[in-house]
């Protein structure tokens, strides 16, 4: 019986469970920083392509000035608008890139005869876990960031597109059929591939490179120690796939096709050529703002988790 209890808290759907709940606390707490930095990635491009507002309709603003006119203009609640898909998107994304790359080190590439895991293991465990699990989860993605647009929407006198979280995917359906619901995905799941290599991968370096050259245990301080490297580096390498991702998945669309970019390079090239290359890093600063301290809450999260349900830490 003591077996089967250990096998099963080692087990993909255990390990899911765990990453899922810890994700629903990261993401709960930090996601107005997420709903400010969409906000800002937008900005550039309305006043490219919106050519029927006048341009003091869509005054160009910074992180804490677009998060201050959220709530002055839209309510203090709307900093949480869309959060309902971001945690389904969690929930399915989240526990599928933790349990992916866990049974990729354990199962697949296998840790060193020290213990280690390589360098090169773990980015490209990263980076597939990643992929993988923003594929599966990519539809909720799709609306959230629907989702997120509606405040500004309103403001600016266009009519509502989506009212809550199950009219968006019908109406998705309904437009473009259910294929239409991963629109977006290549970009999305570029982005999820290069965060993962900077979270997980980095995470998991950073965490075991402190336990062996330093004195310090495996508790909460090298936990928040490893999660701010993992954080920094998940930010910036990132950024330019989280901004193509979502100038597509925002973008209007007719008979399933959208009406502005053709594809992520498309989207790449336009935003570029008309904004300039630092376009690619708007919302930087929300994001990593926002990335610090969902790393610092998930991992703090996710290691208490596993260590209260007496299962090895990560």
């Amino acid at each position: 019986m003591t077996v089967s209890v250990g096998k099963s808290k080692e087990s993909f759907a255990f390990k899911y469970a765990l990453s899922a709940t810890a994700a629903v606390v990261a993401e709960t707490v930090t996601y107005p920083l997420d709903l400010t930095k969409t906000r800002l990635q937008i900005q550039g491009e309305r006043a490219q392509h919106v050519r029927t507002i006048r341009s003091s309709v869509v005054p160009h603003r910074g992180m804490i000035a677009t998060a201050a006119g959220i709530v002055q203009e839209e309510g203090l609640l709307k900093l949480w608008q869309g959060v309902t898909p971001a945690l389904y998107r969690h929930i399915v994304y989240t526990g599928c890139r933790m349990s992916m790359y866990e049974f990729l080190r354990e199962k697949v590439f296998k840790k060193n005869k020290d213990g280690t895991f390589s360098l090169w293991k773990a980015i490209v465990s990263g980076m597939l876990a990643g992929g993988a699990g923003q594929f599966i989860a990519s539809p909720a993605d799709l609306v959230k960031v629907r989702l997120q647009m509606e405040g500004r929407r309103r403001l600016e006198g266009l009519p509502v597109r989506v009212k809550n979280t199950a009219h968006a995917f019908t109406q998705i359906v309904s437009e473009s059929g259910v294929l239409g619901l991963w629109r977006g995905w290549v970009p999305n799941v570029q982005r999820a591939a290069l965060v993962n290599l900077g979270d997980l991968a980095t995470y998991d370096t950073a965490k075991h490179l402190i336990l062996v050259n330093t004195n310090l245990k495996d508790n909460y301080v090298t936990h928040t120690m490893a999660s701010a490297c993992s954080g920094l580096v998940a930010a910036i390498i990132g950024t330019p796939a989280d901004v193509i991702k979502t100038r597509i998945m925002n973008q209007p669309t007719q008979d399933g096709k959208g009406l502005l970019y053709s594809g992520s390079v498309d989207c790449l090239v336009k935003t570029v050529r008309q904004e300039g290359f630092l376009a690619l890093y708007k919302g930087l600063l929300p994001i990593w703002t926002r990335m610090a301290p969902w790393s610092l809450v998930f991992w703090l999260s996710y290691e208490q988790v596993r260590k209260f349900s007496g299962t090895s830490s990560f």
